[in-house]
């Protein structure tokens, strides 16, 4: 049971392999493990640059960030001193119209004494610029003409004066409150325009450290990946080779296996046309006199789990459905079905004692009780009888 869940735990583990190309080399050496290493030793240099560019860009988004926050806040304070200045403009201009109908108000009531005092006797060469005037100032400049009216206009007088002097001083403050509206718009225009930019900047520098970001995970990955998956393939080959070698130097193995009820996958994962292509490509490559090298899934060399993987990949079958795992790993990956029910395409598995974790050897059943397996560096890559083989399992294996 240990040993069972050992493998399960490898066919986990395995299941990245098939994400990166196939390598030339058949079976990973301890130099190109190597050389892997030192190869990610300098990506991880580069990663490190890289990290420091990231720190970089950090910072300089934080100082853009507080760049654009106080730009906002100045926004808004100009946006608040705007509606004060609009607020105070406004009332000055309405101070300003209220002034200037007192001042019209009193304009009428000199008037109408200076026509009282013709009617009286006045003179009207004296009394004409009174009702004609244009203006406060004008009306002003005249105004000493009133004293040869009588002291009974000293009051309007008065009164007029004193709304003069108020609509000249609400007029002043109402230009005052306009200028100070228009310098509070131009100013909020102003910090609005620095606000934007500051944004800007800050989305382009989010964009600039995404990039950063992305760039330094591939590199990382890419270089783990090449160095993880030479030491998985090397491993997966060196057990392989282990399990074939201690087969070859045990006795006793019987020529097929009593059921101990092993399960595999519970549903298979392909077609009839998708297992005939399987077997057509296997059939290919044994005509073909391709040697057998351990470790090794083509397309010039293969071992025995090596062409089971490339035949069902030439059919179709792909990451992450399918992956290049050793001859026990692929026991566990398949449908079981009995070796009644066999049909071309599926997989034959051959244990030196009759357990999951001592399968060595698999080939591809080809039909009518043969098969075509890469079966040893001596032999090649055979099409053979099922029973050549000792120490088949009671059960084959529908991907």
């Amino acid at each position: 049971m240990k040993k069972l869940k050992a493998i399960s735990l490898a066919a986990i583990l395995g299941l990245s392999i098939s994400s990166v190309p196939a390598l030339a080399a058949p079976k990973p050496t301890l130099a190109q493990i190597e050389a892997a290493k030192k190869v990610e030793a300098e990506k991880k240099k580069a990663a490190d640059a890289q990290a420091k560019k990231l720190a970089e860009a950090n910072q300089n988004l934080r100082t853009l960030t507080a760049k654009a926050n106080a730009a906002t806040a100045l926004y808004r304070k100009a946006q608040e001193e705007l509606a004060v200045a609009t607020k105070m403009a406004n009332a000055a201009a309405k101070h300003a119209a209220e002034t200037a109908a007192s001042v019209a108000d009193a304009h009428k009531t000199i008037g109408r004494l200076a026509a009282n005092a013709y009617i009286l006797g006045g003179n009207m060469s004296e009394i004409a610029p009174l009702l004609s005037s244009n203006g406060p100032q004008d009306l002003i400049d005249q105004i000493s003409t009133l004293g040869t009216l009588g002291a009974q206009n000293s009051v309007a007088l008065e009164r007029f004066k004193i709304a003069e002097a108020a609509a000249i001083k609400a007029k002043k403050v109402a230009d005052d409150a306009k200028a100070a509206q228009i310098i509070a718009t131009e100013k909020v225009e102003a910090a609005k325009k620095v606000a934007d930019d500051a944004k800007e900047e800050q989305a382009k520098e989010v964009t600039k450290l995404q990039k950063v970001q992305d760039e330094l995970m591939r590199q990382l990955n890419s270089a783990r990946k090449v160095r993880t998956t030479l030491e998985q393939q090397r491993q997966l080959a060196l057990l392989e080779e282990s399990q074939a070698n201690t087969a070859a130097q045990t006795g006793g193995q019987r020529s097929v296996w009593s059921d101990l009820g092993f399960k595999g996958r519970a549903t298979s994962r392909t077609t009839q046309a998708q297992r005939d292509k399987a077997v057509a490509f296997a059939k290919a490559q044994v005509l073909a006199r391709k040697p057998y090298v351990w470790g090794s899934e083509g397309p010039n060399t293969f071992d025995c789990s090596g062409l089971v993987y490339a035949a069902y990949r030439s059919a179709g079958l792909g990451w992450p459905n399918w992956d290049r795992l050793n001859s026990a790993l692929y026991s566990t990956y398949t449908m079981h079905v009995s070796l009644k029910e066999l049909v071309p395409g599926d997989l034959l598995f051959y244990s030196y004692k009759g357990s999951v974790s001592t399968i060595h050897h698999i080939t591809i059943y080809a039909g009518d009780g043969m098969m075509w397996e890469a079966n040893s560096k001596g032999r090649g890559l055979l099409y053979s009888n099922i029973y050549s083989i000792k120490g088949l399992m009671p059960f084959g294996g529908r991907v």
